[in-house]
């Protein structure tokens, strides 16, 4: 039997039923299709913007038609949502944004209206700015620090402050720290992006605690200070596990989450396989950035234990790859209807490992990446694809269908047919 998985079609049935709303940082796959389908991997709905509500590279999300699109969804289930989409249009934005304190929050407000009208958990976050190129790094910092009152108030059941991308001599790290100084106790405060609103989507959906193993592939690398986020890859792992509703636990635990962080990719291959057959297992390839290790899943998909993994990431930074994985598995752990979870695995593998690791590099040497949003340039991305299909999971998946939706190198979007 053939089973069309597109993205988001199989979660967005209607709104008669109880739903999950979900405002997300922007219209990339990697923040909007993604936590959407691991909210919705009990097989319940998820309510979310249609990708042209939301902004990209070019411009911000329009704040009234997404409180319009709020306003009209039900008030059975909590808010997940990222602040910066409201109060600027979205991540990129955020940093260059003209807008006034008083304007930003204003914009915030109709989250705010949506809580006392509806009496439902908020669960929000909000960035701290990357640099160089915040252009008002006062203004986001006075923002978010409003947002701290607010969970003080009890405006949201949970606020995440995170931070992007902090490269050698960011301001960040010691603006976070000070911020956790004053946070009240329903406040994380941590680094991390694209990875939040999935995160968030476990802390609502499974809030009870779990418990997890993290394994290095390198222990000793894994003590290092990481690109990206100014703390070692231990700390970073356990702000993750932490934010996900897991509890680090150094014996046996409920998840291991195997973290690939350099080393013999067969021997860590190897390692995953007998790790499965003690219990549940998530891999985060982390040893590059935005580049999954060919070697070793290749040989994970030779040994078919790609298949068995209660989740895999390999398709961004540390922290984007760690918070994924383990979004991803805490929900699996909470029970996941069996044909989700084995499409959102092949998801993850096609974009993570085939995509990020294989066919984006072929694409950039076929075509200039000027010329990518032209029907040249999508035409090339889905012969390139399709040469790595069929992918075998526990269906067997070919590519129905791809394209770039900010016309650049960096993501894709593509339907899977399983059968």
């Amino acid at each position: 039997m053939i089973r069309r998985i597109f993205p988001l079609a199989p979660l967005l049935l209607g709104a008669s039923a109880a739903a999950q709303i979900l405002i997300p940082l922007d219209s990339r796959p990697a923040t909007r299709v993604l936590p959407a389908l691991i909210a919705g991997l009990d097989g319940g709905e998820v309510q979310i913007p249609p990708a042209d509500l939301l902004g990209n590279a070019q411009h911000g999300a329009d704040p009234g038609a997404l409180t319009a699109w709020l306003n009209a969804q039900p008030t059975d289930e909590p808010l997940i949502v990222a602040l910066d989409t409201l109060a600027y249009g979205g991540l990129v934005q955020s940093r260059t944004s003209s807008l006034t304190v008083p304007e930003a929050l204003a914009r915030l407000q109709p989250v705010r209206a949506w809580q006392a009208r509806t009496g439902q958990p908020v669960y929000a976050f909000i960035t701290l700015p990357r640099a160089p190129d915040a252009t008002n790094r006062a203004r986001n910092l006075a923002v978010v620090r409003e947002m701290l009152r607010w969970a003080r108030d009890g405006v949201f059941k949970e606020l995440h402050v995170t931070w992007d991308d902090a490269l050698p001599g960011s301001p960040a790290p010691v603006e976070g720290a000070q911020l956790a100084q004053e946070a009240p106790a329903n406040v994380r405060v941590y680094p991390g992006a694209d990875e939040v609103l999935s995160m968030l989507v476990a802390r609502a959906l499974a809030p009870e605690e779990r418990t997890v193993h993290i394994e290095y592939s390198d222990p000793a690398g894994a003590r290092q200070v990481i690109k990206y986020e100014g703390i070692p890859l231990t700390q970073s792992a356990a702000n993750h596990a932490q934010a996900s509703s897991f509890r680090v636990v150094s014996g046996p635990a409920d998840l291991t989450l195997f973290v690939y962080n350099g080393g013999d990719p067969r021997q860590a291959a190897l390692r995953v396989s007998a790790l499965l057959r003690r219990g549940p297992v998530a891999v985060a390839d982390v040893a590059q950035v935005n580049l999954g290790n060919t070697r070793l899943w290749s040989d994970l998909a030779t040994l078919r234990q790609h298949a068995n993994l209660r989740a895999l990431a390999a398709w961004g930074t540390p922290g984007n790859n760690l918070g994924t994985a383990l979004a991803h598995a805490r929900l699996a752990l909470a029970g996941a209807d069996p044909l989700r979870q084995d499409a959102l695995l092949a998801r993850e593998y096609a974009n993570d490992v085939i995509y990020s690791a294989q066919v984006r590099a072929a694409l950039r040497k076929a075509i200039p990446e000027a010329e990518l949003n032209t029907p040249a340039g999508q035409a090339k991305l889905l012969e390139l694809a399709r040469a790595y299909f069929p992918l075998r999971m526990g269906l067997t998946y070919q590519l129905d269908g791809a394209a770039l939706p900010w016309g650049r190198s960096f993501e894709w979007d593509f339907d899977l047919e399983g059968h």
